[in-house]
């Protein structure tokens, strides 16, 4: 499986943090993982975690702007888009079909493809342009998967509530992982 990630400027880089983490323990299932940050997301990951590491990740990482990434054409064979976090303004481009940078691209690849697109939102509340935004992507064919942890595995650390919402992620790209499942462990 061909996966590709992008990365925006939505607090919430401790998903995208969570996510890159567990994409390296899945690379049995994957065969290769594009990366793509907007400069925002850059910042927000430097304030919010406090370092850079995101320039050290084990993946491939492309510019914003490098249309030529394989990820850019339905030819790449990429499987599915994870987009962690996704601002609302990405997901509006997205919605309205504008494909100015590299992470609006690759959505747009991914719809027409019919392949998997999955936006983990980050904003609350919403106003009625963002749920239209958010109709508009699903009937297209995304599936929106709001950055919104659940708390029945009773995480105990920020990164185990993060991965609370990861793990779902990872599920409806299709890949098989150890995680809380409902009804495990409950009285």
């Amino acid at each position: 499986m061909n996966i590709a990630i992008g990365v925006t400027g939505a607090s919430g880089a401790i998903y995208a943090k969570v996510l890159f983490a567990k994409m390296h323990d899945l690379s049995d299932q994957i065969k290769e993982v594009g990366v793509v940050f907007s400069e925002n997301a850059k910042q927000v990951w430097e304030y919010e975690i406090g370092d850079d590491t995101y320039k050290q990740l084990p993946f491939k990482i492309f510019a914003a702007n490098d249309f030529y990434a394989p990820f850019a054409s339905g030819s790449g064979n990429y499987d599915a888009l994870i987009i962690c976090p996704c601002t609302m303004g990405t997901l509006g481009r997205i919605a309205s079909g504008m494909a100015g940078d590299l992470i609006c691209r690759a959505a747009d690849v991914m719809l027409k493809e019919r392949k998997k697109l999955i936006l983990v939102c980050r904003e609350t509340p919403l106003n009625l342009i963002h749920i239209q935004n958010m109709k508009t992507v699903t009937e297209a064919g995304g599936i929106i998967c709001p950055a919104t942890p659940s708390f029945y595995s009773k995480p105990q650390t920020i990164e185990e509530v993060a991965a609370t919402v990861v793990d779902r992620v990872l599920q409806l790209a299709g890949l098989k992982q150890e995680s809380f499942q409902w009804g495990e462990g409950s009285n």
